[in-house]
């Protein structure tokens, strides 16, 4: 993805839940995995989950995409997110750290309660079983997870998020029988290893193309 400016920080008024069916990246149509999607804050307290005080900061990052790309980019994105999820704006704090101002108009992807994989409240460990089982054309479930977990806890202290994590407990537990072999015959320790080099290969990759300039009017901002 064309970018060239990655801003870590955080939205409110949110909360990150892995209640979202894919049937096209992670899963399958007749087994679809599980992704992430960010609900209102104030339709999450309606539907009983407990504990019910999440951390009140959504931990990403937002990048900037230079006008001459934002068509493309846009398309990408809009194709990548086709399952279920719609374009919202909110506005974006960058970290204590960050010499950046807010950003007031962040594009987001969200997957509206309306929309038909929006599965409602699920039991954590009934999520952690599907997303370790779960393998779709753009790979395995779990890898989907740990990803996001490594990306947030390299954004900084604080930014962890604790659903996420527990999932990610969940999911290794799950991946490991008594000799420490991963259920689909892999070794679980190797395969987050795994995980984690792709992970820094991207964001070198993300490096490689300019992020950390200056902002810019001429600029839209994608999270």
């Amino acid at each position: 993805m064309e970018r060239d400016l990655r801003i870590p920080g955080y939205i409110t008024s949110y909360v990150r839940r892995f209640w979202q069916a894919s049937e096209d990246h992670r899963g399958t149509p007749t087994s679809p995995g599980r992704v992430v999607t960010l609900i209102e804050r104030t339709f999450w307290s309606t539907l009983g989950e407990t504990p019910a005080t999440p951390a009140s900061q959504v931990y990403g990052s937002a990048y900037r995409i230079p006008r001459s790309h934002v068509g493309e980019v846009q398309e990408y994105l809009d194709m990548r997110e086709i399952n279920g999820y719609s374009i919202q704006y909110t506005t974006f704090f960058p970290t204590a750290t960050s010499r950046h101002r807010p950003i007031e108009k962040c594009l987001v992807y969200i997957g509206l309660p309306s929309n038909p994989q929006f599965l409602g409240r699920q039991d954590p460990q009934d999520v952690a079983e599907v997303i370790a089982r779960s393998v779709g054309p753009s790979g395995a479930n779990a890898e989907y997870l740990f990803m996001l977990e490594y990306a947030l806890r390299e954004l900084g202290r604080g930014s962890e998020d604790e659903h996420v994590g527990d999932l990610a407990e969940r999911v290794r537990s799950l991946m490991m029988d008594g000799n420490g072999k991963g259920i689909q015959g892999g070794n679980g320790k190797d395969e987050e290893s795994e995980v984690k080099r792709r992970a820094v290969e991207n964001e070198m990759e993300g490096v490689r193309s300019g992020e950390g300039g200056e902002p810019g009017e001429e600029t839209e901002k994608i999270l």
